[in-house]
């Protein structure tokens, strides 16, 4: 989308930063009208506010002034702790609730039922369970939805039935289809004697975060506890489970899936059902139909005394990751123990020689190879790459028919800082604690998390032939682009989000200088407590507009941006692009459009 001439300075007050930052676009950018979709990012801060908040910033003292600095200035920022909910003594059933945190609830309950229908279903939520019906006796907890569908969600359950008896527990859906998760779960139905636990899903259908489970039926007596699907279908999202049925006595176990269809998964497992007595332990699916990741699993039933213990499937992958299994029935005594099958075959120690029988171990031989041929087709790779992601350069081509990806912006809203206090700001892992404490962001905590992986991502090293640089203000990034391209450039996004995820006619396509290999400096969102974008220049490419119709009616819905890189030859096998497209780097060029809130800057013409 070309830039439109945004407005001028009339009713702005001169010394506000937006003003400030129309003077500098007007001084460093040639004969190029100001964009109003980069221009709406800018800070809505007051000249008053932006003074006042500058000197704040530079005296060390915004952590004091957190929230009132978020809410002026558009920040992404989680909130402080609210008050929590304690005892109960009657049955309470909640069609919704958020942004609480639960100290005791349903602590000692005799009898009785509490049920949660929607527990935070928010964009951005903060919530923390820190005791749920701990010591309680034949009392029943359910939770139907639990922070499903959420952006940057952020949840904890620190005790869940802990030390109770009898009753039952269940959660039907746990952060099911969230964006960037932060889930920590540290003790479920601990020392519980004779409770039944079922968990249906968890984390299902997430996308790029991280979630831990801890202590999962530890030194419990008689407890039949299932969980039937844990991170299934997500997509690079780290998931570890520590202590699962640990030290049990007579329990009745089942993992039925973990990891399921993957992409770039994850997983780290340690402690099954060891040191357990007389239990019956089964896993069904460990990462079956994943594709690549990282993958350990440490311990399962060592140390235990006259378990069964089942694996069925481990590790079915389409495409090899790495894996290492270490710890299986070791030190046991009594055990009747059976692995059916093992796909992975890259790493398997310790287990038991004796009691243990495996029906199908594949080692990375040319059967396997032979075996995934099949798998490695157009069909399963489709799996794990959105339709119309990626696509070839011929696509761009009035007349297609062709699939649009959901290029809709899932990042939390916020604006940029004006350069006067983002400059004030650290920004370097080597002055985390000093980022931590003006964003409060205690240890391990979602923010924690946000703060290093962005500076993670920022301080890395350019790949070849890249020109890298993360921005914080609008004039940070036109300076960057200035620097690159020169002063006669203009930023293009794609106008809108109509035709996401269903089939698009592309109607008259331009190419940007001509469609000859350009020059072009695309800058893509961060998670960050304000805007801040990466943005890089990488040789050879072909940056196109073009009309996206209804394919139907004909009628003009969109104006794409699309930019297509000539030379992949550096980039890694495993990209999602040659998953959906073959066949490997440096073969063909790659397409895909600029999404929403995402742009690409090139020499005007």
């Amino acid at each position: 989308m070309r830039p439109s001439s945004a407005g001028g300075t009339s009713g702005e007050n001169p010394f506000s930063p937006k003003a400030y930052l129309i003077r500098y676009w007007n001084n460093r950018i040639y004969k190029v009208p100001r964009p109003d979709f980069l221009f709406n990012k800018a800070s809505p801060l007051s000249a008053s506010d932006s003074a006042r908040f500058a000197q704040l910033a530079a005296d060390n003292s915004l952590s004091t002034h957190l929230d009132s600095f978020c809410k002026s200035a558009s920040l992404f920022c989680f909130p402080d702790p609210s008050p929590s909910l304690e005892k109960h003594s009657s049955d309470v059933g909640f069609s919704g609730y958020s942004d609480k945190n639960f100290t005791n609830y349903g602590t000692d309950r005799p009898g009785g039922k509490d049920s949660f229908a929607n527990y935070t279903a928010e964009n951005i939520a903060v919530d923390s369970f820190r005791r749920y019906s701990r010591d309680s006796a034949g009392h029943k907890d359910d939770f139907t939805n639990y922070a499903n569908d959420g952006n940057v969600i952020s949840q904890s359950f620190n005790t869940y039935a802990a030390g109770a008896t009898g009753g039952g527990g269940a959660f039907t859906t746990y952060a099911a289809n969230v964006n960037v998760p932060d889930l920590k779960f540290t003790s479920y139905s601990d020392e519980g004697n004779g409770r039944s636990q079922v968990f249906t899903s968890y984390s299902k259908d997430a996308n790029a975060g991280d979630q831990g489970f801890a202590n999962y039926g530890k030194n419990g007596n008689g407890l039949p506890n299932s969980f039937k699907e844990y991170g299934n279908e997500t997509n690079v999202v780290g998931s570890t489970f520590t202590s699962y049925a640990q030290s049990g006595n007579s329990g009745s176990d089942n993992f039925t899936s973990y990891g399921f269809n993957g992409n770039v998964p994850e997983n780290k497992f340690k402690s099954y059902a060891d040191g357990g007595n007389a239990g019956v332990e089964s896993f069904s699916s460990y990462r079956d139909q994943s594709n690549v990741g990282d993958d350990s699993f440490q311990s399962y039933a060592k140390k235990s005394n006259a378990q069964k213990v089942q694996f069925a499937n481990y590790g079915q992958s389409f495409n090899l990751g790495s894996s290492n299994f270490t710890g299986y029935g070791q030190d046991a005594k009594g055990q009747q123990i059976g692995f059916k099958e093992y796909g992975q075959g890259i790493d398997f120690k310790q287990y038991a020689d004796k009691g243990v029988s495996f029906k199908e171990y594949k080692n990375t031989s040319s059967e396997i190879d032979a075996s995934m041929a099949e798998i490695k087709g157009k069909k399963v790779t489709n799996r794990w790459v959105e339709p119309g992601k990626f696509f070839r350069e011929k696509m761009l081509k009035e007349g297609t028919v062709m699939p649009m990806p959901d290029i809709k912006d899932k990042m939390p809203p916020r604006s940029f800082l004006p350069r006067s206090i983002s400059s004030k700001l650290p920004f370097s892992s080597s002055k985390i604690s000093q980022l931590k404490e003006i964003f409060h962001a205690f240890d391990n905590s979602s923010m924690d998390s946000i703060l290093n992986s962005a500076l993670h991502e920022c301080e890395r090293a350019p790949s070849p032939g890249e020109t890298k640089k993360c921005v914080g203000s609008i004039e940070d990034m036109i300076d960057f682009a200035v620097s690159v391209l020169g002063q006669s450039v203009e930023p293009r996004t794609t106008q809108n989000v109509n035709g996401s995820k269903t089939d698009i006619l592309i109607g008259k396509v331009r190419g940007v200088n001509g469609g000859k290999v350009t020059r072009s400096v695309s800058c893509h969102q961060s998670l960050y407590p304000y805007l801040l974008y990466y943005c890089h220049s990488v040789p050879k490419v072909r940056v196109y507009e073009a009309d996206i119709l209804d394919p139907k009616s004909k009628e003009k819905i969109n104006h794409g941006v699309a930019i297509c890189h000539v030379d992949t030859s550096v980039w890694s096998p495993t990209h999602g692009a040659f998953l959906a497209l073959g066949p490997g780097p440096g073969k063909i060029e790659v397409c895909h459009w600029i999404f929403e809130n995402d742009l690409t800057w090139t020499i005007a013409d």
